[in-house]
């Protein structure tokens, strides 16, 4: 297989193996990023009684907010991965160091604007979650905290698609790795050594990505490819910026409307109690586990697709299409078998309270059964976004997924306040997107259509 000091060579070779080498480390990224969260609720759950409820409650209850913001521009960062993608494979380095500059300087703005929004309006988005009193305190805290650190947890995601763009998912993998270890240190310290409860980890979370994200800025300083970072370049190119939003709003707007659906399901479980937030929280922190594992298909999908399109192989745009499907049905039914195999004991890291494993125990089967269709909504979403098509995706996903799930909670949850009633919306609302990003997919034909234009 060939490669470059960069990583794969994208356009060249045989896309099965490359697909698998790309998507295992982007994979384990996640699956690192993610340890952050669970380390965050495995500490914290840990403390006596009730107390241990409450703050695994306060973390858990926080993350749809949190996802609302970071996932508008993470999804401005898939922006940036396609536009710099496609340079490359069109062999326009000019261009790819406009994107990578501009979108190191946009990360960096968007998080301090992150920052500024967040402190100011912070415990208002608690009570609008309708947390339970003894958390209420706790959740503001998290945060506040959290919402600090949001300059380097975007320059982090950004930086992370730009070594993507290029065919490299080593590089984030490592820099997270080591972040990572400092993190859970930081837990223990924290909390066990200095006595502090959700501050203390929130406080680790915000240093650990720091450093990630430090480590990914010397790496690009340092790199001799179109990606390498100048600081005297580093401005915002206006044309560089529009095409960047042109793609990167579309799915960050899809993420952010999908993580308004999900605060109102968290508000309705939230209204279901402690014992029942609490099981959520250490279920979401398992089962994000295989999604990040079916993610990185459809991300590798989009980056392929992406080079590719910039070098007018169309035929190589659909077989990583076929394959990308393939290979993301197979790894996500492995990860999925071995999280249910296992689910009482890694539940049980985060709270032994049998009630607690017993309802996260359900969760984890109404969410691996959604997964059925989730692997067909997010391969050919960024099989879409590969060709600069992110409008489509995202409507069908804003459609789909939000518009079922919002009427399932205000009708059907409405007369039957169960947490079974709020966990057969997330099938049925991916089983329609999968359905219409289908239909869609096969009536705009992006490679057929797309074929010899540039974005």
């Amino acid at each position: 297989m060939k490669r470059d000091k960069k990583g794969i060579d994208i356009t060249n070779g045989p896309i099965g193996s490359q697909l698998i080498l790309y998507a295992i480390p982007l994979a384990a990224t996640g699956i690192l990023q993610q340890l952050f969260n669970a380390a965050d609720l495995a500490v914290v759950g840990q403390l006596p009684g009730q107390l241990g409820k409450a703050a695994m409650a306060a973390v858990g209850g926080n993350a749809p907010v949190i996802g609302l913001l970071v996932n508008l521009f993470v999804g401005v960062a898939l922006g940036s991965n396609v536009m710099i993608a496609n340079a490359i494979g069109q062999k326009n380095s000019k261009a790819a160091s406009r994107a990578v500059h501009t979108s190191i300087i946009f990360a960096v703005l968007g998080g301090i604007f992150l920052t500024i929004v967040g402190e100011l309006i912070a415990g208002k988005v608690v009570n609008l979650l309708v947390v339970p009193k003894e958390v209420y305190a706790m959740a503001v805290k998290y945060l506040k905290i959290y919402f600090l650190g949001m300059p380097v947890i975007l320059l982090y995601n950004f930086e992370s698609a730009i070594f993507r763009s290029c065919g490299n998912t080593k590089v984030p993998l490592i820099a997270l790795a080591a972040s990572g270890v400092l993190n859970v240190l930081l837990n223990l310290f924290f909390v066990l050594k200095l006595g502090m409860d959700v501050d203390g980890v929130a406080a680790a979370t915000v240093i650990s990505n720091l450093v990630s994200a430090i480590i990914l800025f010397v790496c690009l300083l340092k790199d001799k490819s179109e990606v390498r970072v100048t600081p005297k370049k580093l401005r915002i190119d206006g044309s560089m910026l529009w095409r960047i939003l042109k793609i990167g709003i579309p799915a960050g707007f899809q993420s952010m409307v999908f993580s308004i659906a999900n605060i109102v399901i968290q508000k309705s479980v939230n209204s279901l109690g402690t014992t029942v937030i609490a099981a959520a929280s250490a279920a979401y922190n398992l089962e994000i586990f295989a999604y990040y594992v079916m993610n990185s298909f459809g991300q590798a999908c989009t980056t392929f697709v992406g080079q590719n399109y910039g070098a007018g192989s169309a035929d190589r745009c659909r077989r990583s299409l076929r394959l990308s499907l393939m290979e993301c049905y197979l790894a996500t039914a492995v990860s999925c078998s071995l999280i249910l195999i296992f689910s009482k004991p890694l539940l049980g890291i985060f709270n032994h309270d049998p009630e607690v494993i017993d309802i996260g125990t359900i969760r984890l089967k109404y969410i691996f059964f959604a997964y059925l269709f989730s692997v067909a909504q997010e391969v050919l979403s960024g099989y879409l976004r590969g060709f600069g098509v992110s409008a489509i995706p995202a409507l069908c996903s804003v459609v789909g997924i939000c518009g079922v799930r919002l009427v399932w909670i205000f009708t059907v949850f409405k007369r039957s306040k169960t947490f079974t009633t709020i966990m057969q919306v997330f099938p049925l609302s991916l089983g329609v997107t999968a359905a219409v990003i289908l239909i869609v997919t096969l009536i705009v034909r992006p490679s057929k259509r797309f074929h010899g234009s540039g974005l």
